[in-house]
């Protein structure tokens, strides 16, 4: 039979159409670097990862107002401080970055941890976040850089956002979790209130190993996101 024929001859080559020819759809990923330097700024330690754990938060508020209203879908954005607040009642404008308006949104940090979670998608805050200052177990957090531009390289594109820690606490401290927070902050339909959301973990990750950092030393965290990688 016909069948019995085609069965017995599986497909073993590609046929020509599936092989990549430049012309695919732009790839997307997202990597996770730690640098480590000792009190005298030498590199002890880098570490990378593939970031990828968008949290639901992340989801929820890439998703076009237009998406709710068709779908009268109604999602919970719970914020690190442990507030909620409904989406298809508080959607709206959202702009970033751009303070001049009353609607802005701000990335507010990388934040570290020393915890875990098994479902990082789900994460709302760090499972055990570690305080910025001087005390035991703790780090002092520098500000928060974003890439001023998006760098351009061959095909690729890419931004980064970046972060730097200083261990003054006397001991040694240990990251294991990472994420990036930020301030959000929207008008309501038709701009009649504003809603300021609180600061939402959008971004998180478990590091594969753990990265210690020694007293004295820095940690430098860099997220980067890129386009055809």
């Amino acid at each position: 039979m016909m069948v019995g024929k085609d069965t017995a001859k599986p497909l073993t080559r590609l046929p020509k159409d599936a092989y990549y020819n430049g012309k695919d759809v732009p790839t997307f990923n997202a990597y996770l670097t730690v640098i480590v330097r000792d009190k005298d700024g030498k590199v002890i330690r880098i570490h990378r990862q593939r970031s990828h754990s968008p949290t639901y938060n992340f989801i929820y508020l890439l998703l076009p107002s237009s998406f709710y209203d068709t779908s009268g879908a109604e999602v919970t954005i719970t914020n690190t401080g442990g507030t909620s607040n409904s989406w298809a009642t508080f959607r709206g404008p959202i702009s970033y970055p751009n303070t001049a308006t009353n609607n802005p949104s701000y990335i507010i940090q990388i934040q570290v941890g020393n915890g875990s979670q098994s479902n990082p998608s789900a994460a709302t805050k760090l499972a055990a976040p570690i305080s910025s200052g001087t005390g035991n177990g703790q780090l002092v957090y520098g500000a928060v850089s974003v890439s001023q531009n998006i760098a351009v390289s061959g095909n690729s594109a890419y931004f980064y956002i970046v972060q730097a820690f200083s261990n003054e606490s006397g001991s040694t401290v240990s990251i294991t979790e990472v994420g990036i927070i930020t301030q959000i902050q929207v008008n309501g339909p038709g701009c009649g209130y504003t809603v300021n959301l609180g600061s939402l973990l959008v971004w998180y990750d478990v590091l594969s190993s753990a990265i210690t950092v020694p007293n004295q030393a820095t940690v430098t965290i860099y997220y980067t996101f890129m386009v055809n990688p």
